[in-house]
């Protein structure tokens, strides 16, 4: 049943964003990304936003930690490095693989009970070397079969079928959208099917941040604090080797943080300060940086974030620019007291 004190679904129109970041070549503005930022306080109020923070968008995999809640609030006993992986996308290296495996095999599963799409290895590195080696493509290595033998392992124990799990009616979609809902704070707007094959739900930019929010807050044993916990601690299983999001967990003392395909980003602290970002174009060279401003914003010592200030812009081999975030989003500061 869902609380009858959610706030009501955000609307579905074209959404308002705003420029969030230059790209800058050699002193000249040579385009412009679009999005949205927001950025929570302590309190869970909203103490920065730009661009449209209401409006209905699809979190894509930057919702995998409230999915795995729900599943472990349904009863999944996984910790550690298997929770993160439930809650990963992952960059398909041998210890996802593995991983995937070890869940499979504690639900009674195989790969074949898997029904998330085939795909080669998302990181680069491991997908080139699939490629040499002449692997095809697998339901194993794309980047969402941690969360996928998740959900057949919470299907398993809870006595629900493993056919049609990804079905948005299967009970298994209906728990994880009623816990989507209560961390958000908000009725769904719409639900369609992700790029895996599961049903992705539709909220607002500011709900992504409040449950992103939720979870770093929650009481210690609590599902939302074993998944922040497992992701924080395993920040390479619910990613990869290299990948921003887990050296942006290694670099910022309790940070949870987590990306999502089309340029989506969610980022928290443990005393409830978050931030939410969504690039228009999809964009990760925007994403990063706009991210990590945003962090600052929130009030992250600046030191910490350098490394995500953005990749420079070459020419010829060498730096001539480089992705410059909006002055909108730099950090306040207080005047000198007279």
């Amino acid at each position: 049943m869902y609380s009858s004190s959610l706030a009501d679904a955000p609307a579905i129109r074209e959404p308002l964003h705003a420029p969030v970041a230059h790209l800058v070549r050699g002193g000249v503005t040579e385009g412009v990304h679009y999005g949205s930022v927001v950025v929570l306080g302590t309190d869970g109020e909203v103490d920065f936003q730009l661009g449209d923070i209401e409006v209905a968008f699809y979190p894509r995999s930057a919702l995998k930690p409230v999915q795995a809640v729900a599943m472990v609030r349904a009863g999944l006993p996984l910790d550690g490095e298997l929770l993160s992986l439930a809650a990963a996308s992952h960059s398909g290296e041998e210890r996802h693989l593995a991983g995937t495996r070890r869940i499979l095999e504690l639900a009674g599963a195989t790969e074949d009970d898997l029904r998330n799409v085939t795909d080669l290895p998302y990181g680069p590195v491991v997908r080139d070397l699939w490629i040499r080696e002449g692997r095809p493509p697998s339901r194993l290595a794309q980047n969402c079969s941690g969360k996928h033998a998740a959900m057949l392992y919470t299907c398993k124990l809870n006595g629900w079928s493993l056919d049609g799990y990804l079905d948005p009616a299967h009970p298994l979609q209906q728990a994880i959208a009623e816990i989507v809902e209560d961390l958000t704070g908000q009725r769904i707007a719409r639900v369609t099917v992700d790029g895996c094959g599961a049903p992705l739900f539709s909220v607002s930019l500011n709900g992504l941040a409040r449950a992103a929010a939720r979870v770093t807050t929650a009481v210690p044993g609590t599902p939302e604090a074993r998944v922040a916990d497992a992701m924080r601690e395993h920040a390479e299983m619910a990613s990869g080797s290299g990948r921003d999001v887990a050296a942006l967990m290694r670099a910022v003392p309790g940070l949870l943080a987590k990306d999502g395909f089309e340029g989506v980003g969610v980022a928290a602290l443990p005393d409830g300060r978050a931030v939410a970002v969504k690039i228009s174009d999809g964009a990760d060279r925007a994403r990063v940086p706009v991210t990590a401003a945003a962090l600052v914003r929130a009030g992250v010592d600046p030191a910490l974030l350098t490394p995500f200030a953005g990749e420079p812009l070459l020419g010829g081999g060498e730096p001539v620019g480089s992705i410059r975030t909006v002055r909108a989003l730099d950090p306040v500061t207080e005047p000198a007291s007279a």
